[in-house]
């Protein structure tokens, strides 16, 4: 490739445009992705309501093994930030397909790992540590994830519909999610409880390792989002030291000086090679936290309804878990199907009113948690199971475009995928051990509570974020 240095402004027949590609390749590529990272860290919350107290907390009575398996639950979401500031860092400066290709080996590597992974009962202590260890792993995989996703599929869209193709990576929690309760439900309809405790709980994550070669094998054949393209040719019209590699990416040749310290100043602000983490912190702190404030009610809608509902479901309640699997399977096709027609609605109304309508609805649901659950009712369960995933699902569609309308192009990875994790930590990271703790001090109409708290915690970040759907990426 001529690498030539070209000091001229981009025009633009050399920028490429979202037509020149297969919409559906950039799609299914950005679906994909999450849909098996997704997997990988759902597998794990349904492990750590049937079977790692038990595998790796033995010493203990089942509350505090349920206790001490939902901590390290939480260690994967304290990790989730530093992996979006890491692999956003990277993305934002020399492009996403080559990292959105790492996170997804990290994620594997190390929901495989945890497959093989000896129990309390073969090494002690360190069984736990390495447990821990890993998880720390998923999480730094994940908090890649989504903000290169999101960004590859919104980078991509065509004008007008950023809320429809943002979808798609959206579509990956519930379809991993799906995949995750099927591995589960079809080894409890195959093995006895002690088969399942022995060994036969590993075989989801060793699976994840035939899923990973699918998903690098899609990503590999992508190119870099024109967005993003752009925004480099833009900035090598100025500070030509950067000129395209060998994979699409930029490479530093050697450092020039600009012909005007204007130009140079005004290029410093605006270029992509400046530090990501910096230049957010700096200049988009707001649209930080009101980014990671919207997401609260997702996280905890889902665990809420997911992990800790089964645990409770399964131990308290009595439903044996097949059934409660299939209640949930149920449930997350609500979720699939809010999830089309949220993102549908923000491309007509604007992501805004959909959030603030949801969010409200989902502030109410918390008050049907205790009367619907504690039923006993398998419909009633399955009822209320359902609205709560489908609310996650309108909650959550908007935010793959949203998120990344809210920052510029030079900080949009690390920018969205922060805010998308830092939402994590305060949604999800201890909901189940929140709960877990609230249910028993209180009852479970105090878990409602915390479902209709967190909705009002999104639902005023709603309210003060700005209306981003005429934004342009570029």
């Amino acid at each position: 490739m001529n690498k030539s240095l070209n000091t001229t402004a981009p025009t633009d027949s050399c920028i490429p445009h979202p037509e020149s590609f297969s919409t559906t390749r950039i799609a299914f590529a950005s679906f994909i992705g999450t849909a098996i990272e997704f997997y990988d860290f759902y597998i794990y919350g349904l492990a750590v309501a049937m079977v790692i107290g038990p595998v790796f907390f033995p010493n203990s009575d089942p509350a505090v093994q349920a206790l001490n398996a939902f901590l390290t639950f939480g260690i994967a979401f304290v990790a989730r930030p530093f992996g979006a500031l890491l692999f956003g860092h990277f993305g934002d400066r020399i492009g996403r397909k080559t990292t959105l290709v790492a996170s997804l080996l990290v994620m594997g590597l190390s929901t495989t790992l945890i497959g093989v992974l000896p129990g309390y009962a073969t090494v002690g202590w360190l069984a736990p540590a390495l447990l821990c260890l890993l998880r720390l792993g998923q999480g730094i995989g994940l908090g890649g994830e989504w903000g290169g996703a999101a960004l590859l599929a919104a980078e991509y869209a065509p004008a007008g519909r950023r809320g429809w193709f943002g979808m798609f990576p959206q579509l990956g929690p519930p379809v991993g999610f799906l995949f995750a309760v099927g591995s589960f439900l079809l080894l409890a309809n195959t093995l006895d409880d002690a088969a399942f405790r022995d060994w036969g709980w590993r075989f989801p994550f060793l699976a994840s390792a035939v899923l990973v070669v699918i998903g690098l094998y899609v990503r590999l054949k992508l190119e870099e989002t024109p967005v993003f393209v752009k925004a480099m040719q833009q900035t090598n019209s100025v500070r030509p030291e950067l000129v395209e590699g060998t994979n699409g990416a930029p490479d530093v040749v050697h450092a020039t000086s600009t012909n005007s310290g204007q130009a140079s100043t005004s290029s410093a602000r605006a270029d992509v090679r400046n530090i990501p983490l910096t230049q957010l912190f700096a200049q988009h702190a707001k649209e930080l936290v009101l980014g990671a404030l919207l997401m609260v009610v997702c996280y905890a809608l889902f665990y809420i309804a997911t992990v800790f509902s089964l645990s409770y479901g399964v131990t308290t309640l009595h439903i044996l878990r097949p059934h409660f699997l299939g209640m949930l399977c149920v449930a997350v096709l609500f979720m699939a199907a809010a999830t089309p027609l949220a993102a549908i609605a923000g491309d007509r109304y604007g992501r805004r009113p959909v959030l603030l309508l949801a969010s409200s609805a989902a502030l109410l649901s918390g008050f049907l948690m205790e009367p619907m659950l504690n039923s006993g009712s398998p419909v009633l369960i399955t009822a209320f199971l359902s609205l709560e995933l489908f609310l996650m699902g309108a909650t959550f569609a908007p935010m793959g475009a949203l998120l990344p309308e809210l920052f510029p192009t030079a900080v949009r990875y690390t920018g969205a995928g922060a805010a998308y994790n830092l939402g994590g930590i305060l949604g999800a990271s201890l909901a189940p051990y929140i709960a877990q703790q609230l249910v028993q001090h209180g009852g479970l109409a105090w878990v409602g509570g915390y479902i209709s708290v967190a909705a009002l915690v999104s639902l005023l970040a709603a309210y003060f974020v700005h209306e981003t759907r005429d934004r342009e990426l570029a």
